[in-house]
């Protein structure tokens, strides 16, 4: 009696709530009005009920009363919160009570599932968290990488026993049996309502829809730690979940499934629903257009392409390193880059200009496009096998592929610059569309610039969603990419293989008028002259006739 009246107590004016089991319910929280949320007719052959309730941005309080032991297992707050009932001999009715954190009303879903003697318990063996038996998966984000973790699952137990031992070995009658299998679902793209999130995250909180909607992405032995990394998609929202699995009585178990869009709603500047800067729109936007001209037109105007190209070579080590070495915001970053860049790009134009070889300037275009290839073979879910979590391994084997690009075409350097100025071209497009529009894509060279720029990237499992919206994009790129190719190719069969070495025509030119006279250009006058006579000319255009006096012929 003395605990109901505290119950009463906290949460005063409580709406009920009657749910089934196994069964969702939508609900709308306050502050101020509570929900009780009950459960009757429990079959006497379920043993753990885990109660769960989630919300999109706004934490919710979840309090449980039926127990053994109110005060351990009792109260969980946050936007994915679960709590684990242990039943008592006898027991058929539970209780729950919900509040929000905020006076405005909150949309939430609740569950709860029950499971038998037999199915492991979630979180039954934590010495990590607050609750005794803590079922929740805890996840934080960074814009680089998602950090997930649990507390180790226990074997499962009839009512009224005490619960197995976490340490009492490590043999096949213990928890160290159990296997733990991590499961990611994507939200669609593009999307961030809170009933889109509500009707997709109710397929991810019993195991039988987990295993039918959800990618499987590694599974963990009781030997492994309990926490996992993944790459970061800031405006995609995902959900995460595991299932514990006992392999002796393959039987299973869902933890708590919790979601993240990677990004705040409450920021007034760069939250989930515009997550680019304007430095980042401008800078890419102004590539994309030069990145266009250059899909089409990039070999018949050579020194453009070689501007583009330098461009991009320069831009991307000078942003890794004035961002490893420096502190400065990324505005700045950015602007410096962007100048590095065209001082690189010029650079390479300036050492064509005078050394007249197109091995260095071929080399470097070789070297943009073999990275991009190699970026987008590491894209595909290669990237995420294990060996390639070996910093070694992976940039060895990166290197490599990318090296093999230009010495490919080594014999054919006109069909790679076209190649290069096609592919890189069109793809400077599709990132400036991320800027405006979520693309999966964009995470080509993205993860590359991560893994650069971060020392612990590498534990990150970097796989991204590919739905419809990717699907349009791709065929976008793969559009430009093929019509710039062949246009370049068809215009250019005819002519020579690069345009003529300028500084080395002129010096030629200027020997032969200097040694043939009978050349008609050895007589052309000298610049100044020349100029001199064209300004005379002009000056005469401009000045009136003078009259001329006697204006028949005299007659003789």
């Amino acid at each position: 009696i003395g605990k109901k009246k505290k119950v009463s107590s906290f949460f005063c004016n409580a709406g009920l709530l009657e749910l089934s089991l196994g069964k969702f319910r939508n609900v709308l929280l306050n502050q101020t009005n509570p929900e009780e949320a009950v459960i009757r007719n429990i079959a006497s052959n379920v043993t753990v009920v885990i109660f769960q309730v989630h919300a999109q941005q706004s934490d919710v309080i979840v309090r449980c009363f039926c127990t053994l032991n109110p005060s351990v297992n009792s109260s969980g707050t946050g936007v994915d919160k679960g709590l684990v009932s242990i039943l008592r001999p006898q027991q058929s009715v539970c209780t729950w009570y919900l509040r929000s954190l905020v006076a405005s009303q909150v949309l939430s879903t609740a569950i709860s599932i029950p499971y038998m003697e037999k199915d492991p318990i979630p979180g039954g063996c934590n010495l990590e968290f607050d609750l005794e038996v803590d079922p929740n998966i805890y996840l934080d984000y960074t814009l680089v990488d998602i950090h997930i973790k649990f507390a180790p699952a226990n074997l499962g137990y009839t009512r009224g026993a005490n619960p197995p031992s976490c340490d009492s070995g490590t043999g096949q009658n213990s928890r160290w049996r159990l296997r733990y299998d991590v499961y990611r679902y994507f939200l669609p793209e593009n999307d961030l309502s809170e009933m889109v999130l509500m009707s997709h995250i109710q397929k991810m909180s019993e195991v039988q829809s987990i295993k039918a909607n959800g990618i499987k992405m590694l599974t963990l032995t009781t030997d492994d730690k309990t926490n996992v990394y993944f790459s970061s998609l800031p405006g995609q929202g995902v959900i995460y979940n595991i299932i514990v699995w006992d392999p002796l009585w393959n039987t299973s178990a869902a933890y708590i499934p919790v979601h993240t869009y990677a990004c705040s709603f409450a920021d007034l500047v760069d939250n989930c629903s515009s997550l680019s800067k304007l430095s980042t729109k401008v800078f890419f936007t102004a590539l994309a257009v030069l990145g266009l001209f250059t899909c089409f037109f990039g070999h018949r105007f050579w020194k453009t392409d070689l501007v583009f190209m330098g461009f991009i070579f320069t831009a991307f080590f000078f942003f890794v390193f004035i961002t490893r070495v420096t502190g400065l915001g990324y505005d700045l970053r950015l602007t410096l880059t962007a100048v590095a860049g065209i001082i690189g790009g010029l650079f390479l134009v300036a050492s064509w200009w005078r050394s007249g070889s197109v091995l260095l300037c071929m080399f470097v275009i070789g070297l943009v496009l073999g990275f991009l290839f190699s970026s987008t073979v590491f894209f595909t879910p290669l990237g995420d096998y294990r060996v390639f979590r070996d910093d070694v391994v992976f940039w060895v084997t990166f290197s490599s592929v990318a090296l093999m690009i230009p010495v490919l075409f080594v014999g054919c350097p006109r069909i790679l610059n076209i190649l290069a100025s096609g592919i890189v071209g069109s793809y400077a497009v599709i990132l400036a569309i991320a800027c405006y529009v979520y693309t999966s894509l964009a995470y080509i060279t993205l993860d590359l610039l991560r893994r650069v720029l971060n020392d612990y990237f590498s534990r990150a499992y970097t796989n991204v969603p590919f739905q419809t919206n990717d699907f349009i994009i791709l065929s976008v790129w793969t559009m430009l990419a093929l019509s710039g190719v062949t246009v370049q190719l068809r215009r250019e069969r005819s002519e020579v293989p690069f345009p003529p070495h300028p500084y080395l025509t002129w010096k030629r030119e200027r020997e032969r008028r200097s040694t043939n006279v009978l050349d008609p250009s050895h007589h052309i006058p000298p610049l100044r002259e020349r100029i001199h006579n064209k300004l005379l000319h002009i000056k005469e255009c401009f000045q009136k006739e003078q009259p001329a006096g006697e204006r028949t012929p005299l007659l003789l």
